[in-house]
């Protein structure tokens, strides 16, 4: 194979690589490490036997992604305060024309969604990424991960069992979540603390994710009076140079504000019967580098 096939074969696929390796770790910048690393291993080894280079480099770059993740995951028993996935702007344009097809991308990149794969292990979260959002059969995931077609079956049950059982249940039209952000945007910087409480669920959460590296809450704020009061505090002491967008956000609308043209907070709702269900906030520089521009 030559070195240019060679090269234009992985580049063929490094989208979908790196849709696997984002879902499979929820930081973008730890994707694109192993999504290289696949490539110094497809670069370097003997290719004369592979058949199928898609779901070869598939196999790779989620072997990778499981062993990345168990390091992970044990660095995160130190974090400071809640761990949130790096949100990332989307745009699928023209790689998911189907609706459907659209709509699995969609929530498979959720925040909510992807906190929920938190909880999985990381052969669990492997075999549900693989089966549920980018649709491969049981018989090729059983390969990528070395194990029995039944094995992986077992597995893929109770992830999806585990998922449909602590997701959010948000059926929510994209027009209306995309309203009630504006109405969360406008309520918050006015100052409006009776406009902005009657936008929230009574139990509405609200989970911040700062590291320790900025200024924001190490628990999560729950009751729509507390949450409400929080953010009315924030809206007094505004960001220097601040400056407010709408934009998408894994999948859905979401608030990104800007100090001095830079990334500082990211923020998302979770809707459920027109009322403002979970707030995401994300204030983690290490997580806002991909916003930027």
């Amino acid at each position: 194979m030559a070195t240019d096939t060679v090269t234009d074969v992985f580049e063929a696929h490094r989208s979908l690589l790196t849709g696997v390796a984002y879902r499979m770790l929820g930081r973008f910048a730890d994707a694109e490490d192993v999504v290289q690393d696949a490539w110094l291993r497809w670069s370097a080894e003997e290719r004369d036997d592979v058949r199928e280079p898609r779901g070869y480099l598939v196999r790779i770059t989620t072997r990778l992604a499981i062993d990345r993740l168990r390091q992970a995951q044990s660095r995160r028993e130190s974090y400071v305060g809640p761990w949130l996935p790096e949100p990332i702007a989307t745009d699928f344009g023209d790689t998911a024309p189907d609706t459907a097809e659209r709509a699995v991308l969609t929530e498979s990149v959720s925040l909510a969604v992807l906190v929920v794969l938190e909880s999985l292990s990381p052969l669990e979260r492997a075999v549900f990424v693989l089966r549920e959002a980018f649709g491969f059969p049981y018989g090729d995931i059983a390969t990528a991960l070395d194990r029995s077609e039944a094995a992986v079956r077992q597995l893929g049950g109770r992830a999806r069992r585990h998922v449909e059982e602590r997701r959010p249940r948000y059926d929510v039209d994209p027009a209306e979540r995309r309203a009630l952000t504006e109405r969360f945007l406008a309520a918050a910087s006015g100052g409006d603390l009776d406009e902005l409480l009657g936008l929230l669920a009574p139990d509405v959460r609200l989970v911040s994710d700062s590291g320790g590296k900025s200024k924001a809450p190490r628990r999560v704020i729950e009751t729509a009076d507390k949450v409400g009061r929080f953010l009315f505090a924030v809206a007094k002491d505004p960001v220097p140079e601040g400056e407010f967008r709408l934009t998408e956000v894994n999948g859905a609308p979401g608030l990104l504000v800007l100090s001095g043209g830079r990334p500082d907070t990211v923020f998302q709702v979770e809707v459920r019967d027109g009322r403002i269900q979970c707030i995401y906030l994300v204030r983690n520089p290490d997580k806002l580098g991909g916003l930027a521009g």
